[in-house]
């Protein structure tokens, strides 16, 4: 499904002169290789990766040696080998309590030092965008199911409308400033983020969101399109409605599938009876009368 969409959203971009540079995504397979094989270069979202690891940095090196400076890091060492990052940019700290840092032979260190020198790893951090985040799509995505609950099944136009008045509310209010008191202090909440694992963050509340483009609408509908529906209806008879996803796929018959059905309660399918082996090892199972003596 991803894919798919993401084919058709490139496909219209190109049909419309619209030439992508590159994209920025997660680290979903199907998508990478999709990607390689439309030669379009394909940056990893930070938050799905690691939060804020690239935000200043602009080349591939350079993004592998902070990344694999954290090793050093952990161990109490700031000075690194590696030109590209000789040296940890946060304020030196003096610390009499070596028991914050690990030692170089523990178990744990090493188990820290598998995962982040991963080869995989390793080749993704070169990867991760350094400038454009897919915060605000996800948050996109999160409005979408106001419009369009995963729960019920709409029609493609019906998901498109939809989606558009999804669209329009969030790029009017995307941008919200933050709310404050009567005092004009900023308002916050508290969260408790898994990610976390219960820690408590406290998170900007922004200003009530505004609907000026629902008036809008109102307006074109009463004042455009009751008087001339002719090219509102022209405009939509262009939108080319695809297939079914489901349509790529032979449908069997009832009969067929029903045949092959096993039942999670029976030994064989559906409808066939259900033979019992007699337990030999048991006394008076095995359908011969059992005496004792």
């Amino acid at each position: 499904m991803e894919k798919e969409g993401l084919k058709r959203c490139l496909d219209h971009l190109e049909s419309n002169d619209l030439a992508v540079e590159y994209i920025v995504t997660d680290r979903h397979p199907q998508i990478q290789k999709f990607l390689r094989e439309r030669n379009i270069e394909q940056l990893y979202d930070v938050w799905h990766f690691e939060k804020g690891l690239s935000k200043s940095t602009t080349s591939g090196p350079e993004k592998v040696a902070r990344w694999t400076s954290v090793v050093n890091h952990l161990q109490n060492i700031h000075v690194h080998d590696d030109p590209l990052f000789p040296k940890c940019e946060h304020p030196e700290r003096a610390t009499t309590d070596e028991n914050k840092w690990l030692k170089s032979d523990s178990i744990t260190l090493h188990k820290v030092e598998k995962i982040l020198n991963n080869k995989r790893v390793l080749k993704e951090v070169q990867k991760l965008s350094h400038h454009y985040q897919t915060s605000s799509l996800e948050s996109f995505h999160s409005l979408i199911l106001r419009f369009a609950p995963k729960n019920v099944v709409f029609p493609f136009m019906g998901m498109l409308c939809r989606l558009c008045l999804a669209a329009m509310h969030h790029n009017e209010n995307a941008d919200r400033e933050q709310a404050t008191t009567a005092a004009g202090l900023p308002v916050y909440r508290l969260a408790y983020p898994k990610s976390r694992r219960g820690e408590c963050t406290a998170k900007p509340v922004k200003k009530e969101p505004t609907y000026m483009y629902v008036g809008e609408l109102m307006r074109l509908v009463f004042e455009e399109v009751f008087e001339d529906p002719t090219p509102f209806v022209e405009e939509m008879n262009k939108i080319n409605i695809p297939k079914d996803l489901s349509t790529q796929f032979d449908r069997p018959s009832k009969e067929e599938v029903v045949a092959r059905h096993v039942s999670r309660f029976g030994l064989g399918a559906v409808g066939s009876p259900r033979t019992v082996q007699p337990d030999q090892g048991t006394p008076g199972v095995s359908g011969g009368p059992h005496t004792t003596g």
